[in-house]
């Protein structure tokens, strides 16, 4: 039965529907757009797969409607665009496994093959869902009530054939607020000897989904614990059964301090509308920010845990984590200095020259993001309420003109030449000393530096 939230994008549809049945072609809308019509969510990216009828003829068919783009040598897949919306119109396909040195499985086209078959390919109930051009939901394998009861179950054992599959459970779970079937978490267990072979750039994808498209990163890390592939990541694993000061931390260890931290910083960043990189910025460093907590927590004569330099600690932590999961080099530049300071606001006060200087660490991450950071780690210790406790750091930068970046130099190369100061080595030296002395507020002019750097210059 047609469904009215259906309609609108059933009828933009239509004209490609059309035109594939004209030519014999048997076409449903498959996957993804349907879960999300089903979610009340605008799809995005539609996915079209057609029956009865070979690649070329289809594309000879899609033509009159604009650029169509071929995947690879066999017509499988025909990429184009129609108004907004970004169409992948595939044949339905089997899958067979890549040779042994390889992970992961290719497509084996078959236009002779019956809905039934292709759905049961797919990975998980909730996208082996299809509509017809009329409007029918095809629902094989019961994926609308998974989709309702947010579970997320594997359509068929075919979901082994691609071991990065557990990691788009990861994506999806934070994305849905969805939960593994158990046996679809047993079924993932299986799977933890091929990870290994999986490709770095495969495997930032999914994390990369799961920061930035996690409406409850928490749930996302939870089905990654239930699937078994947290062992994947030792810095991670290592934060469960971790102990944190009762009076500072009532939600108990560092993986649950964790999870409500990611959750906060995707609730921060839905509120500040942030973009793609501020997003993954702020979601993975809420992710590694207490990483060095498990190497450097002790318990003292008074049965308190204590992590004294668990900041520091997790610089490296941080680092390994991010090659382990493929993330790019800009990511590692800005998570780790704000996992070093993210603790910079306790016991200081936001003054001028404080906010200089941290800003001036942070870089090239800035003082913005921190707040963020740290407003997550505050939120993330129910049953205590939501906090913003670095927000008289930000109020500073903002009057400083170093939220956004470190301070700019007041003291350039061509001031000091032009005062008399040669080119070299000792140049270099001097416009050192003068953004030190910038950075403690010592002056606050170009002219006003000149002349301090010349009256103290020793050389």
């Amino acid at each position: 039965m047609l469904q009215p939230s259906w309609y609108a994008l059933l009828e933009r549809l239509d004209p490609l529907f059309a035109a594939m049945m004209r030519v014999g072609g048997h076409p449903l809308l498959v996957g993804g757009a349907v879960r999300d019509l089903l979610l009340g969510l605008t799809p995005t990216d539609i996915d079209i797969e057609v029956y009865g009828v070979d690649g070329q003829t289809l594309a000879a068919a899609l033509a009159p409607f604009g650029r169509v783009n071929v995947v690879g040598r066999s017509f499988g897949v025909l990429k184009m665009r129609l108004d907004e919306y970004e169409v992948d119109v595939a044949l339905p396909s089997r899958r067979h496994p890549l040779p042994d040195e390889e992970t992961g499985a290719l497509p084996d086209y078959d236009p002779s093959l019956t809905p039934h078959e292709a759905l049961a390919r797919r990975d998980f109930t909730i996208n082996a869902l299809a509509l017809t051009p009329s409007g029918d939901l095809i629902d094989y394998f019961g994926g609308r009530a998974d989709l309702e009861a947010r579970v997320l179950r594997h359509t068929s054992e075919a979901f082994g054939d691609d071991p990065l599959r557990v990691l788009r459970a990861m994506q999806f779970a934070a994305r849905f607020a969805m939960r593994l079937a158990p046996e679809t978490a047993a079924l993932c267990r299986t799977l933890l000897s091929q990870a290994a072979g999986l490709p770095p750039d495969r495997i930032w994808r999914e994390w990369q989904k799961w920061a930035l498209l996690g409406v409850f990163p928490s749930a996302g890390l939870r089905a990654l614990d239930e699937s078994g592939w947290l062992a994947l990541y030792p810095e991670l694993a290592a934060l469960q059964g971790c102990p944190q000061h009762p009076r500072y931390h009532p939600e108990g260890d560092v993986w649950t301090h964790t999870l409500h931290v990611c959750d906060a910083a995707a609730r921060i960043a839905d509120r500040d509308a942030l973009d793609g990189h501020e997003r993954l910025t702020l979601i993975v460093a809420a992710l590694c920010h207490d990483l060095g907590k498990p190497p450097t927590t002790v318990i003292d004569d008074d049965g308190i845990p204590r992590s004294i330099g668990h900041s520091e600690a997790g610089v490296s932590l941080t680092q390994t984590f991010l090659v382990r999961i493929g993330a790019p080099h800009w990511i590692e530049r800005r998570v780790t200095p704000l996992v070093r300071e993210h603790l910079a606001h306790l016991n200081v006060q936001p003054t001028p020259r404080v906010v200089r200087r941290l800003a001036h660490r942070l870089a090239p991450a800035t003082l913005q993001q921190w707040e963020r950071l740290v407003e997550a780690d505050a939120s993330g210790r129910p049953p205590c309420p939501p906090d913003r406790p670095a927000a008289a750091f930000l109020a500073v930068a903002e009057a400083e003109g170093a939220a956004m970046s470190r301070p700019a130099p007041l003291v350039r190369g061509r001031d000091l030449i032009a005062a008399g100061v040669a080119p070299g080595p000792r140049l270099g030296a001097l416009l050192r000393r003068a953004y030190e002395a910038q950075l403690d507020g010592v002056f606050s002019t170009a002219e006003e530096g000149v002349t301090w750097v010349l009256q103290t210059d020793e050389v």
